[in-house]
């Protein structure tokens, strides 16, 4: 085992496939761990090396071993790199450096307002505005005027359905359709774009149901309890409960609800190897329920953050 000195590139080869990092102090590696260090001392600037084998090819190594083969250490000694006179290194590097530092001062602005926003979240989800008169609730302490009661009373829940997969007229239709591969894309307001779209032969020889804009749409399966407010009409799988509203319930106070509530779907979840939530819960489900202009009054608040 060799000691790796302070201010070397290491970079992972199993696992975190391409993960990269500078030792800030001497320190060991396991086997999983490649090191580089400069042959000729003062010949390579490590910012620039950081920088750098996070944009060159690698052979296309990596991107190889991801997808199933292996990035050895055999295969680490063929990458070719571009480097450029030391001073220039470290030109390219200062620029780049800086460029960091202000996506990571823009990152901390970000999950400042985060914070700002899911405490707003608590309260005005819990306690309303401008209320001096509460109860007590089988969901907790309440404004005096909210009610507790099923979220079914005042939408109409739904769901969806998987064309078959083998049948080609029912895919690339144009009815954008919900499914597990746009979970990168919920918990952010509106959902406007998917991956996959189904047709009209699809939609009428399925399942599937086309909900309209505005329906709430939350995730039970993989990226439980991510939710998304529909800009268009569009379908959506078997893996994703829906609700449209009516005129007592507004579509984006339902939205922050849901939002609100994420930790109680991750909890009740269950499954050994993909975790769901059974229809049965959400047929139960019962939620706290201000008048709609109070709810349209924090939903307003909330977009606005």
């Amino acid at each position: 085992m060799k000691l790796i000195p302070e201010n070397t590139v290491i970079m992972s080869f199993k696992l975190t496939i391409g993960k990269l990092s500078i030792t800030q102090c001497p320190l060991f590696t396991n086997e999983a761990i490649v090191s580089f260090i400069p042959k000729e001392p003062d010949s390579v600037d490590t910012d620039y090396l950081y920088y750098g084998l996070q944009s060159w090819d690698l052979l296309g190594e990596v991107d190889q071993a991801v997808k199933g083969a292996t990035l050895n250490k055999d295969k680490m000694s063929r990458i070719f790199g571009l480097f450029p006179p030391l001073p220039e290194q470290k030109k390219i590097a200062s620029i780049l450096t800086s460029v960091d530092e202000v996506i990571e001062n823009t990152q901390e602005q970000i999950d400042k307002l985060q914070d700002l926003k899911k405490a707003t979240m608590n309260e005005l989800l819990t306690k309303g505005i401008g209320h001096t008169e509460f109860k007590d609730s089988e969901l907790g302490r309440i404004p005096k005027s909210w009610e507790v009661l099923l979220l079914d009373k005042v939408t109409v829940r739904g769901s969806g359905h998987t064309p078959n997969k083998q049948i080609e007229k029912y895919w690339n239709g144009g009815i954008k359709w919900v499914s597990l591969a746009d979970s990168f894309r919920l918990d952010n307001g509106f959902i406007d774009e998917t991956d996959k779209e189904i047709s009209e032969e699809g939609l009428n020889n399925s399942s599937a149901v086309l909900h309209p804009k505005g329906t709430v749409v939350l995730s039970r399966d993989a990226g439980i309890g991510k939710s998304a407010v529909l800009r268009y009409e569009m379908a959506v799988s078997q893996h994703f409960m829906a609700w449209r509203c009516d005129e007592r319930m507004n579509s984006w106070y339902l939205y922050y609800l849901l939002q609100y509530l994420k930790p109680v779907f991750e909890n009740i979840a269950m499954g050994s190897t993909i975790k769901t939530i059974g229809l049965d819960f959400f047929k139960k489900l019962k939620i706290t329920y201000p008048t709609i202009d109070e709810q349209e009054e924090i939903s307003n608040t909330l977009l606005s953050i």
